[in-house]
């Protein structure tokens, strides 16, 4: 061999020798790298429960990890979503919010502990009308209903849980849309309303889906109408208000988010799931049982209805808080 070959093969060793040594940019751990956490801020058993619930058996094969409920009721869904917006930003913890925790929480005077800006949208998972059932031996259809109670106004009740509660937002705009006027009567949540309604306490109600139509499948209270867009599959014979004017959808929602600064390609992976999970009948026939429709979505289209959502609500939700009972 000649002297110059013998040189480029020294040359070509030496420089194969040193890119070897160098370290290669390290590769990006795949996402999830652990199980996923969902908190929920309300009880189990309730309607944002059973969303949760639904998506995470549905994504937990996609993502190739457990994903995991944890309930952190209270405060009227604030500490759940405290604990969201204090965790790691990594996507291994999510919050499954309503439409209580960030569409009217934040219009209200009081201070919070979070912001909407502390959370990265992933997917709007559902929307949810709300029922307004009365009790037995009122009239069973909408029109009779108002006509009953134009002719004694104030005189019928129903029930809320509270006046900025999405639930008496709801039947502000069925109420005030078909223009009669009933007696609020303030609780602490759905189960005692219920009570009193089948019990013969309370005239009426207006409460989300399954609340709604379990009262109905009692034999002993019937649901008048719906506040939503579309007609519920399960009472396909009975009315939305916004049939009989317009102004008078009121629906709840529900929704995963992450912490802000979680990486986007995580916000990404886990959308991704998320709509995959959504294509699947089960989910959707699951959903459909509670009253829930389906909706889906990037990231983007999510951060735009929350937008929306809160500018659409605020002039009601104001007025209501001014003149809450304090």
């Amino acid at each position: 061999m000649e002297r110059r070959d013998v040189l480029r093969a020294a040359t070509a060793l030496a420089l194969g020798g040193a890119a070897a040594a160098r370290p290669r940019p390290a590769r990006a751990a795949a996402f999830p790298t652990r199980p996923v956490t969902i908190v929920v801020p309300f009880p189990p058993g309730g309607s944002t429960d059973v969303a949760a619930r639904t998506m995470a058996d549905s994504m937990a094969p996609l993502l190739g990890q457990p994903v995991i409920i944890e309930n952190k009721p209270g405060a009227q869904t604030i500490i759940g979503a405290e604990a969201v917006a204090r965790a790691a930003p990594d996507g291994h913890t999510l919050l499954m919010s309503s439409g209580t925790t960030l569409t009217l929480n934040p219009l209200l005077p009081d201070r919070l502990p979070y912001k909407p800006e502390d959370f990265a949208p992933v997917v709007l998972v559902s929307k949810l009308p709300f029922a307004v059932a009365v009790k037995s031996g009122l009239p069973k259809t909408i029109p009779e209903f108002v006509a009953l109670a134009k002719k004694q106004p104030g005189k019928l009740n129903y029930g809320s849980n509270g006046p900025t509660s999405f639930n008496n937002i709801a039947a502000i705009v069925a109420f005030e849309g078909m223009g009669i006027r009933l007696t609020e009567v303030t609780y602490r949540g759905d189960s005692q309303q219920l009570t009193d309604l089948l019990g013969g306490t309370l005239d009426a109600i207006v409460v989300g889906g399954s609340s709604g139509l379990n009262a109905h499948r009692s034999g002993r209270a019937h649901i008048i109408g719906w506040t939503g867009e579309q007609r519920v599959a399960a009472t396909p014979d009975i009315p939305n208000f916004s049939e009989f004017g317009p102004n008078m959808v009121a629906q709840t929602w529900f929704g995963l988010l992450a912490p802000a600064r979680t990486p986007p390609e995580a916000v990404a992976a886990l959308n991704a799931a998320a709509l995959k999970a959504m294509e699947a009948q089960a989910l959707r026939e699951r959903l459909l049982a509670e009253a829930q429709y389906v909706a889906g979505g990037s990231p983007e289209d999510f951060a735009t209805f929350l937008r929306t959502e809160m500018e659409r609500w605020r002039p009601l939700v104001q007025r209501l808080a001014a003149t809450a009972p304090r």
